[in-house]
C-alpha cells in the first residue's frame, strides 16, 4: 500500500493512494476479497446484489440479499441482512434513473475501513461487482488512475481459486 504525505481537509489524516481498481473487503458481510472499481464520477458506492428481499424487523425496513464476490460466479456467495438507510434515485452512467435501496456497511479500501453508504443494484453488465464512489474517497484517499491494486492484493491462491468455477 502506498501512503502519500498529503493530508486531506476532510479527514486530517494522511491520504491513502489507491488505483483505478482495487481489492476491497466487506468485513460486516463476511466478504474478505472483492474487486472494485474506484469511481470519482459516482457519488455513492454501489454493490451488485442478488435476490434482494425487503422485510420488516421491529417496525423498520430491512433488506436481505446475496453478495457474489467473484465476477461471473456464485461461488462463495454470502447472504447479508441490513437495515435500509435510505432510498434514492440514482442516474447511472448510461443516463437511466433507478430507485435504489441504500444500506450502510463497513468497506475496507487500501487497508482503511470506513462505514459507507452503498446502493444495491444490478451490476451484471458491469466489469466489477462493486463501485467505490466519492463519499468514501473524500475521507482520506487519493486516486492514481495509472495504478491498479495499489492497496495490495490477496494471496495468489485466493485470486486464482475461482478460475473455471462458473
Amino acid at each position: 500500500m502506498s501512503e502519500s504525505k498529503q493530508v486531506t481537509p476532510e479527514t486530517s489524516v494522511e491520504a491513502v493512494t489507491v488505483g483505478w481498481r482495487e481489492w476491497v473487503c466487506l468485513p460486516g458481510a463476511g466478504v474478505p476479497w472483492m474487486k472494485a472499481k474506484i469511481d470519482t464520477g459516482a457519488r455513492t458506492s454501489a454493490l451488485h446484489a442478488f435476490d434482494v428481499q425487503e422485510f420488516r424487523r421491529e417496525g423498520h425496513l430491512w433488506v436481505r440479499f446475496e453478495v457474489h464476490p467473484w465476477q461471473t460466479s456464485a461461488r462463495d456467495a454470502v447472504t447479508v441482512e441490513l437495515p435500509v438507510a435510505d432510498e434514492r434515485t440514482i442516474r447511472s452512467s448510461n443516463g437511466r434513473a433507478e430507485i435504489r435501496r441504500v444500506v450502510v456497511m463497513p468497506v475496507t479500501v487500501g487497508g482503511r475501513t470506513l462505514d459507507a453508504e452503498v446502493t444495491l443494484t444490478d451490476r451484471d453488465e458491469m466489469g466489477f461487482r462493486m463501485l467505490v464512489g466519492r463519499e468514501v474517497l473524500a475521507r482520506g484517499f487519493l486516486v492514481d488512475s495509472s495504478r491498479s491494486y495499489a492497496g495490495g492484493v490477496p494471496p495468489r491462491a485466493v485470486r486464482r481459486r475461482n478460475w473455471g468455477k462458473r
